[in-house]
């Protein structure tokens, strides 16, 4: 690998396990405790601080991914090769597993820490919403998320302000999807606690992983049918403009006409080198 996809991979497990850790542990660690209002509001804003800030932290090193519906949806997009959406995925589920980990380490042995959610912040279905309900929750709230991070890094976005929309949206759909389901939108995030809470939460893992990655892949095809197409020469030439600051010919013939001339300096040269060769002494 190259150094850059190196310092990239790095980027993205310790930025998927700070976000397990910092923002599952936020509800592990009792914001719960504060009544549902207050809980739901205080890990939605964790989940979304936290990403917000690494956002600005780790965006300029890996794009800040850590996750791999958005990882999916980049790859969709042309962003990145295969090879490359690979390792980031081999990063984020080792990092979601590493973050969820030190959680499991902390409620274990550390004093009176307890995990307060009773499933160390697993994602799960059946109090609230159905198996299929929860499906179709994951599947919509990732194709938000993951088309939000598309649209807002894409060429006509706003400079500097990705992360902020990112974070925001992120907060959002765990106000909304908490008291349903735990929120999950990341399946990387989904994996690492549910192997240490087991049970229920382990067997039903699976829908976690499979339902954000085709909200992935429906957000890409949302952002193709509302975005503009890439503008071409053709097109350019056919309008006239001039977005790049270069000039571009109106017509074929002018092309012509400037490859014509460019050949004819190119002989006239070619003519006046032969004749200084000729009139110049032999060696020797």
């Amino acid at each position: 690998m190259s150094p850059t996809l190196v310092r990239s991979v790095i980027a993205e497990f310790v930025g998927t396990l700070l976000l397990v850790f910092l923002a599952v542990g936020a509800a592990v660690s009792g914001l719960q405790g504060l009544g549902l209002l207050s809980g739901v509001v205080g890990v939605a804003l964790a989940f979304g601080l936290v990403l917000l800030a690494l956002a600005y932290a780790i965006g300029p090193i890996s794009g800040c991914h850590i996750n791999p519906a958005v990882t999916l949806g980049v790859l969709l997009s042309r962003g990145m090769t295969a090879r490359e959406a690979g390792l980031y995925w081999v990063a984020q589920f080792a990092g979601g597993i590493a973050g969820a980990a030190l959680l499991k380490l902390l409620t274990s042995g550390f004093g009176d820490v307890t995990d307060t959610t009773g499933t160390l912040g697993s994602n799960d279905w059946g109090t609230t919403i159905s198996g299929p309900g929860a499906f179709v929750l994951e599947v919509l709230i990732t194709m938000v998320l993951v088309a939000v991070v598309l649209l807002v890094t894409g060429r006509s976005s706003t400079p500097g302000f990705a992360g902020l929309a990112i974070g925001l949206t992120l907060s959002v759909v765990h106000l909304f999807a908490i008291p349903l389901d735990g929120t999950s939108v990341n399946p990387a995030r989904s994996l690492g606690p549910a192997l240490f809470a087991g049970g229920t939460s382990l067997a039903h893992v699976w829908l976690f992983i499979v339902a954000p990655l085709l909200g992935a892949v429906v957000a890409v095809g949302l952002v193709r049918l509302i975005t503009p197409p890439v503008v071409t020469e053709e097109a350019l030439r056919e309008e006239g403009a001039d977005i790049t600051g270069a000039q571009v010919p109106a017509a074929d013939g002018e092309i012509s006409s400037a490859r014509h001339a460019a050949d004819d300096a190119l002989e006239v040269d070619v003519v006046a080198v032969e004749a200084d060769r000729r009139q110049a002494p032999p060696n020797g």
